[in-house]
């Protein structure tokens, strides 16, 4: 049998991740007087280098901070190439239909569809401007000082953890397509073409080498320097869209959070592009209905309101600098009740509403004077595009894959446009007090996952490692849905969902379900922590 972890209970600060080694760099960090920024920073930075299929340099940040009086959002996403149209995809493509990209769920049209390799859905990565803006806002370590256990592991190598092999296994077993812009990423990511093997030493001194200039620089490097110059002449060679001129207009983009009422609390999400809205329409539903103890009720009210939040999001996000989202029209509690209204006691397939108009790794930290954060970055499929920039050792992420090529659609790919994003933070605060940051990894499954852990800490009462433990469900389209082995054990749940018109499937694959970390305030002071039980997840305090 399975037998569940105990909550870390920490009475200064604590980081909880993906990763032991990157959960450690952040633990130093504290100890050596940084804050829960610098302490963030430090472990995204080197979740780049242990854990490279889910996350890297080229890659997306976004992150709540909690200050200690409010919250402020930072979406540092990246945008796409000015060279970039709905008819230059088609052209490069002869207009055919792209597999259909597991991890945006029900976001993908009939029809063409953006490639999920290569240099076509390749955006400006943004990790690197995300750091820099972080520190330079909250940090109070010398921002070089945050590189040091990355730049370490890079230089000197690693063991691989379990997890991460068998992440690396899947993502090296994807078929990828072949070209000029592929021949780097097997000699930085594989060991004599295969994945490293658990415990298996490796190294990635090229990415030590780019760490070390953005470090030095404050990023600079990456978008006007050495890095950015590397990057035009490699797309150049090699038909990409990416310039050294879309580099330098890289900007991050501080944003307040949203939020919805659930149950008492609020459950705040960063707005569009990010998909958090899903999160938030599923909630904001499920609030205004009495809270059920029937498992069956419980698990089918919850699915068929996610399936009303994606629909919405599906339909409604975009980059808010490029089109008109109706977030607030959305989250108004009118719609939410229409949108409740449509609930019935059989599986549905809904489609969206019409509101009035108005691979991944997940940190969350927290230090002795309050300050609190929850962050996420990802170079979104397993290695991103898998174009890696020879002499520097990371792979540029496939955002752009999140585009529509459907015409009108308010995601449809174009010039300087941020896709529709998957990875999202969460925060849940009680009458305006915080109550701790947290997330769940996994595409699709990242809003399903985010309001499972709030049911379970609001609804259930349970700490954060119990709501990380709980089993979860995971639903992909139409009436399908997955169930993790000990949710099915519940008596007469499968039959129960199937007798109502969901087709239920027990799956034991743990990466479908997502993986997550939480961070509660204690009642008595200090915190409480949780870390994915799913995978390598680690929580560390002092």
């Amino acid at each position: 049998m399975a037998y569940p972890r105990s909550a870390l209970f920490a009475p200064h600060g604590a980081v909880s991740t993906s990763h032991p080694l990157a959960a450690a760099a952040g633990l130093a960090v504290l100890r050596r007087g940084g804050n829960a920024v610098d302490a963030a920073l430090a472990t995204a930075i080197t979740l780049t280098v242990v854990q490279p299929p889910s996350n890297d340099i080229g890659g997306d940040l976004f992150a709540i901070v909690w200050d200690g009086d409010r919250l402020h959002g930072l979406a540092a996403a990246g945008r796409s190439p000015a060279g970039l149209t709905r008819e230059v995809v088609l052209a490069a493509t002869g207009g055919a239909a792209a597999e259909p990209v597991a991890a945006l769920g029900g976001a993908q049209a009939s029809g063409p569809a953006m490639p999920a390799r290569g240099w076509l859905p390749v955006t400006v990565p943004g990790a690197p401007a995300g750091w820099r803006d972080l520190h330079d806002r909250f940090g109070v370590l010398p921002f070089a000082d945050l590189f040091t256990d990355a730049v370490g592991y890079a230089e000197h190598g690693h063991p691989v953890s379990t997890g991460t092999a068998a992440t690396w296994a899947r993502a090296l077993a994807q078929s990828v397509p072949t070209g000029a812009e592929f021949t780097e990423f097997d000699r930085v990511f594989t060991v004599a073409g295969r994945a490293p093997r658990p415990g298996e030493r490796w190294r990635n001194p090229a990415a030590a080498r780019t760490l070390r200039l953005i470090a030095a620089t404050g990023a600079e490097d990456f978008y006007r320097g050495a890095v950015a110059a590397a990057l035009d002449r490699h797309a150049a060679r090699t038909g990409g869209f990416l310039t050294a001129a879309d580099l330098a207009a890289h900007t991050s983009t501080w944003v307040d959070p949203v939020s919805v009422r659930y149950r008492g609390h609020e459950v705040w999400e960063l707005p569009p592009p990010g998909q958090g809205l899903a999160a938030l329409l599923a909630l904001g539903v499920l609030d205004g209905l009495d809270p059920v103890a029937d498992p069956v009720d419980r698990v089918h009210r919850q699915v068929e309101a996610v399936k009303l939040g994606f629909a919405d999001a599906h339909a409604h996000v975009a980059d808010p600098e490029r089109a008109d989202v109706p977030t607030a029209g959305l989250l108004d509690p009118g719609y939410l009740a229409a949108r409740r209204a449509l609930l019935t006691d059989r599986a549905g397939d809904p489609v969206a509403g019409t509101p009035e108009r108005g691979g991944t790794v997940y940190l969350c930290t927290a230090d002795a004077g309050g300050l609190m954060v929850s962050l996420i970055q990802s170079t979104y499929l397993g290695f991103g595009s898998r174009v890696v920039l020879p002499g520097y050792g990371f792979a540029l992420q496939n955002r752009g894959t999140g585009f529509r090529l459907d015409p009108g659609h308010p995601n449809l790919v174009g010039p300087a446009k941020r896709p529709f994003h998957t990875i999202i933070p969460g925060f849940l605060t009680r009458d305006g007090a915080p109550v701790g940051p947290f997330g769940v990894m996994g595409g699709h499954m990242q809003p399903q996952g985010h309001l499972q852990v709030v049911a379970a800490t609001v609804d259930d009462g349970r700490d954060p490692q119990a709501a990380l433990d709980a089993p979860r469900w995971y639903w992909h389209a139409g009436r399908t849905l997955l169930v993790e082995p000990a949710l099915a054990a519940e008596p007469g749940l499968v039959a129960g969902l199937r007798a109502r018109g969901h087709e239920v499937t027990v799956a034991d694959e743990p990466s479908v379900f997502g993986y997550g970390q939480a961070l509660w305030r204690a009642p008595a002071g200090g915190w409480v922590v949780g870390a994915e039980p799913r995978v390598d997840g680690a929580a560390l305090g002092y």
